[in-house]
């Protein structure tokens, strides 16, 4: 990993456990192990460290995640729905840095504007707007009945959204939310799904 790459990947752990404004550019250059002079070398300061992970993870999520934008191949069948919406979603828990990232956005979407849009659009309305246009495609093939589909994406993601912020807080249950979180989803397809 290059110096640039520790500094961003320690600054992200010191933002997620002690916030933006709890973290010096002195902390982040020490846990790297490099004095702070050499740390703007990479860096203008700590606001061009954080633009630079908010890019990164958006980048890293759009990849393997997905986006309005980038839905990917629309399922085929009921199977391929919840498997490909529970890999999302175990990328989403799983991945260290997104778990990071989104750590550190619930803390501090309530001290800047900017980050709390940015929680929002990868919370709810990003999500909600992906799965939108799923559950359209889906009820074009005949797979899902004809409603409105911002209100069936609306209610898959919801309750999904609240138990990856559950486990975030008790990791300890994750398994018990990733089966509640599958069960949530067939029960979806078993209500809304045509065949």
């Amino acid at each position: 990993m290059s110096t640039k790459d520790r500094i961003l990947d320690e600054a992200l752990t010191l933002f997620a456990e002690n916030g933006y404004d709890g973290t010096g550019v002195e902390q982040i250059a020490e846990k790297v192990g490099i004095k702070a002079p050499s740390l703007y070398k990479h860096y203008k300061g700590k606001e061009d460290i954080l633009n630079a992970l908010i890019d990164n993870a958006e980048a890293r999520y759009e990849e393997s995640f997905g986006s309005e934008q980038h839905i990917g191949k629309i399922p085929e069948s009921r199977e391929d729905f919840v498997r490909v919406t529970m890999e999302r979603i175990l990328f989403t828990m799983r991945d260290p840095m997104i778990r990071k990232i989104r750590k550190f956005l619930v803390q501090e979407q309530f001290r800047s504007d900017r980050l709390a849009a940015i929680t929002t659009r990868h919370q709810l309305e990003g999500v909600q707007k992906m799965y939108t246009r799923i559950i359209e495609g889906m009820m074009e093939k005949g797979l899902f009945v004809k409603d409105d589909p911002a209100l069936l994406a609306t209610e898959l993601v919801s309750p999904v959204v609240l138990w990856i912020s559950q486990a975030d807080r008790q990791p300890q249950f994750e398994q018990e939310i990733i089966d509640r979180i599958k069960r949530h989803i067939q029960h979806f397809c078993d209500v809304y799904m045509s065949a």
